[in-house]
């Protein structure tokens, strides 16, 4: 190599060094404010003789807070635009927002599922009743299937003929549900 292809070389990776530094500086100094921050809650907490979950949370609270500026400045450093990044932290937020509560009654009755199958508050071939309240009659009928989001009944009528009832799993954890474990129920009483 001669000389000025060596002083291009070594002026090109100075100037990638010094920002790759200054963002690395940066969270050097994130790093030892955040401990000297979580020292002083721990301090303040003793002192004013708060409880644990107040100084854990403040902790917390601080590292989300001092470590996102941190990577803020730390990538604005490396040449990435804070516009650009609060506008693709923001709108990751927003899709985020939409597609979990979009997707919130499909979630409950999954996880609802699972509490019913560990829990075990009534199996397959149980006969069980979902009550609207103490006094009104609700739905009725035998379990035929469990799965992630309903439970199937077989609602069993003389009259109408057979029914097939699908509850979401999620109603069996917000009203009260009667069950027969032997047996069928008894008759229900007809409104005279």
């Amino acid at each position: 190599m001669s000389g000025p292809e060596l002083a291009g070389w070594v002026r090109e990776g100075t100037e990638a060094a010094i920002p790759i530094a200054q963002a690395l500086a940066v969270l050097l100094a994130a790093w030892l404010l955040l401990r000297v921050l979580r020292l002083v809650v721990k301090r303040l907490c003793a002192h004013y003789h708060l409880p644990a979950q107040v100084a854990v949370s403040a902790r917390r609270l601080l590292g989300v807070v001092v470590y996102v500026s941190a990577f803020m400045v730390a990538l604005g450093r490396l040449g990435v635009s804070a516009s650009v990044l609060w506008t693709a932290l923001t709108g990751f937020t927003a899709v985020a927002a939409v597609a979990f509560f979009a997707a919130w009654s499909v979630l409950s009755n999954i996880f609802c599922s699972v509490l019913i199958l560990t829990t075990r508050p009534f199996r397959v071939h149980d006969h069980i009743e979902l009550l609207e309240n103490g006094d009104k009659p609700g739905l009725r009928g035998r379990v035929i299937d469990i799965n992630l989001l309903y439970t199937t009944l077989l609602e069993e009528d003389a009259l109408r003929g057979d029914t097939v009832l699908q509850i979401p799993n999620s109603q069996f954890f917000q009203r009260t549900t009667r069950r027969w474990r032997s047996g069928s129920p008894p008759a229900a009483s007809s409104p005279e």
